[in-house]
């Protein structure tokens, strides 16, 4: 299968080839410059692996990258980085947290920015860094976006001023805050410790707990990687069900090496998305089953899968719909060609109001609560 890639030492766009190989793709390439250069992309044989677009139809990334016509989504989600500061320095962080601080905005200065990104009312936004919440002013700029417009605000976040601080944290929800993405790579200080420096567990669930109270919902995001917390895949997805309705969904993040390590990483060093999911299965003895996850319907059907469940108080109802083939016609959240359908727009308020908590829910509550898992 042909298609393009990228040079991992100049960035400039090389051709490629997807190989199977003792049954594994690798996506093989080579750089005038630099050389060749191969990398497990997708291994096992529990998931099919996905026709490729014909070489003619593949954008000409990344030299025209954008939000261009052939690519297959407009904007749905913008991320803004409030800061690079950070109260923590990981060693799996590709973010510029740890350098020099960056000039950062006052609350009416963002205004300005978030006003130019509104569109209708209708724009979901992330507020990102660094890490947002070292700003004590991050509960006016949340009300900021609120009043640019901003249907849905996400904070992408450690936890761990919000654990520590939980006026800190009442404040960003009575701000117009609409849930958490919270960092959360597992249920041992071990793990903490490996990609984070130091144990934090503790302060994951004093974080939940704040966010719990404040009718804040927060999707747990671990950064999975092998060796370290990939056995820890399926009992991350069960806390989150125990957790429910204060924890949303759990947003796997198979780890990808950015350029902070020395050296190349070996294909042990890597986890691709079937085994992510295999694992799901497994783990959770199959309280969750491939069948009940689905490619994303906005990326290219190899880039992510969901499962959309309903937590009952005595088992997990998966809403899993049917799979549509590659190419077929689909809908998701984002616009399309700077345009967006109303069945696109009912899709993107079915997801806000799966994140949000709503005014009645509360911990052990016997009512059924939505969840989400994404990978």
């Amino acid at each position: 299968m042909k298609t393009y890639s990228v040079c991992p030492e100049c960035n400039k766009r090389v051709p490629a080839k997807l190989v199977l190989i003792d049954g594994s793709y690798r996506l093989r390439k080579i750089c005038p410059e630099h050389g060749k250069f191969s990398a497990v992309v997708w291994r096992g044989s529990e998931l099919p692996y996905y026709k490729a677009p014909s070489e003619s139809s593949v954008p000409p990334c990344p030299d025209d990258c954008g939000l261009c016509e052939r690519h297959l989504q407009s904007t749905c989600c913008v991320l803004v980085e409030l800061t690079n500061r950070c109260n923590l320095n990981c060693p799996v962080c590709f973010a510029d947290a740890g350098k020099p601080a960056a000039k950062e905005r006052a609350p009416a200065e963002w205004y300005n920015v978030f006003r130019k990104l509104v569109d209708d009312g209708r724009t979901f936004l992330q507020l990102s860094g660094g890490e947002p919440t070292v700003l004590d002013d991050l509960p006016e700029i949340v009300a900021a976006a609120k009043r640019a417009g901003c249907e849905n605000i996400q904070l992408n976040s450690t936890g761990i001023r919000l654990g520590k601080e939980p006026d800190f944290t009442k404040k960003l929800a009575d701000a117009g805050l609409s849930f958490v993405f919270m960092q959360f790579d597992g249920l041992t200080d071990d793990v903490y410790s490996a990609l984070r420096g130091r144990p934090m567990f503790d302060e994951k669930l004093a974080a939940i707990d704040a966010c719990d109270k404040a009718n804040l919902g927060v999707t747990l995001v671990p950064t999975i990687v092998p060796g370290v917390n990939d056995d820890q895949i399926g009992a991350i997805l069960k806390f989150g069900f125990e957790h429910s309705p204060a924890v949303r969904g759990v947003h796997y993040q198979p780890i990808s090496y950015f350029g902070r390590y020395p050296n190349a990483p070996r294909n042990k060093d890597r986890i691709t998305l079937p085994e992510v999911m295999s694992a799901i299965e497994t783990q959770t003895d199959r309280i969750v089953k491939l069948s009940d996850l689905s490619h994303s319907t906005c990326d290219h059907p190899r880039c992510g899968f969901h499962g959309d469940f309903v937590v009952m108080p005595d088992r997990i109802v998966a809403l899993t719909k049917a799979q549509p083939e590659p190419g077929e016609s689909e809908t998701c959240c984002c616009a399309k060609n700077g345009q967006i359908s109303d069945e696109a727009l009912r899709n993107r308020k079915f997801v806000s109001r799966r994140w949000r908590r709503s005014c009645v829910e509360n911990s052990g509550s016997s009512e059924p609560g939505s969840f989400d898992a994404f990978l």
